[in-house]
């Protein structure tokens, strides 16, 4: 009987996505051994995601060596000491493989894939949207170190055709599309009558790729007085409070929530608005449409994958429309009307179980 390899997903323990990646493959493989390998559990003001039945393995942790709060010069200061430990981190990592050998690592996403490269350790990879999408574009540099860890790796799986065809560009690797996956069964605990959603939600990063200065201007120079209330997994302090001077009163700035706290929020939720400069395959616009909200988004590649009753809760924002942010009121109030009924290709498309069960059988073996 041939005994199954461990599964490692090496990764930063404070990213939603990826700790959701782990515990979903750890939920459906509970007769196989799975961890997470880490070198950031917390730090710079992240509340810290890390349960306590979760199996951490750690590299050399960087946290106490990170500012107090999420600003400009942290970013900096973060990926500059990330790279000053960088062979403290190899070092660490081939000692980790040598002593488990019959594992299978999965990066996510390109500081850990480029890590697993310099280690010389087989892995996957998986990288986010701006790593491949804006990164490249803006630095020589970074696009080198991308190339070299993108081609270093078995396989490497994205979320989104634009970003398979990012990939190919930049690296001439062929890489494996895996939709992302939503919790179904965890977000139909949150539904609630589509005649009690009042809010108007901002659910992305606040940051200036995030653009909340076109939604707060939108929304000053809109006929609604709407408040807003903004939640976000991370933020630029600075940027965030040049945008506090022009928010109203009875926003909420109420940061990064907890899955339960979210899902609350977005079922309450008419219309969520999501309107990055660039973006792959958005799983909180996902979890939004699914929670029966109307979502507010500039025009990207993955619309046109979606299945129609998922594409007719969407309004495409035109930002030189002074007007786009009544409008796409007006659009959510008239569609949310009607309660959302995910067609059985929605369902078969985003159940993160299903999603998550075929890319192991094809990555893990």
């Amino acid at each position: 009987m041939t005994i199954k390899k461990c599964i490692v997903i090496i990764g930063g323990a404070r990213d939603y996505h990826v700790m959701d990646w782990y515990r979903a493959v750890r939920s459906l493989e509970q007769d196989r051994d799975v961890r997470f390998l880490t070198d950031l559990i917390g730090g710079e003001g992240f509340e810290v995601i890390v349960k306590h039945d979760d199996v951490i393995e750690k590299l050399f942790i960087i946290d106490r060596f990170l500012f107090s709060s999420q600003n400009k010069y942290g970013n900096i200061w973060r990926n500059f000491f990330k790279l000053l430990v960088l062979p403290i981190q190899i070092f660490l990592l081939k000692k980790y493989v040598r002593k488990n050998p019959n594992s299978v690592l999965h990066a996510q996403p390109m500081y850990y894939m480029f890590l697993c490269s310099l280690a010389n350790v087989e892995f996957i990879g998986t990288p986010q949207g701006s790593e491949v999408l804006v990164r490249p574009i803006r630095s020589k540099l970074y696009r080198a170190f991308a190339r070299k860890a993108l081609q270093s790796a078995k396989y490497v799986t994205v979320d989104s055709q634009s970003m398979r065809k990012g990939i190919f560009d930049l690296s001439g690797i062929k890489a494996i599309v895996i939709q992302n996956g939503i919790d179904l069964d965890e977000i139909l605990k949150y539904r609630i009558l589509e005649n009690n959603k009042t809010k108007v939600c901002s659910i992305r990063g606040f940051t200036l790729l995030y653009r909340i200065d076109e939604i707060i201007s939108a929304r000053n120079a809109s006929k609604n007085n709407t408040e807003i209330s903004f939640i976000y997994p991370f933020y630029e302090e600075n940027y965030r409070k040049e945008m506090e001077l022009s928010m109203k009163k009875e926003d909420e700035n109420l940061g990064r929530l907890n899955k339960a706290d979210m899902y609350k929020l977005l079922s309450s939720s008419l219309l969520v608005i999501s309107i990055p400069s660039s973006d792959s395959s958005p799983r909180s616009v996902y979890e939004s449409i699914f929670l029966g909200a109307c979502v507010a988004v500039t025009y990207n590649t993955w619309i046109e994958d979606l299945p129609k009753c998922m594409k007719e809760r969407i309004f495409i924002v035109e930002l030189d429309d002074i007007n786009w942010f009544d409008k796409a009121m007006s659009y959510a109030v008239e569609v949310t009307k009607i309660t959302y009924k995910p067609s059985h290709e929605a369902v078969e498309m985003f159940d993160q179980a299903k999603t998550i069960k075929n890319a192991m059988d094809r990555l893990y073996g």
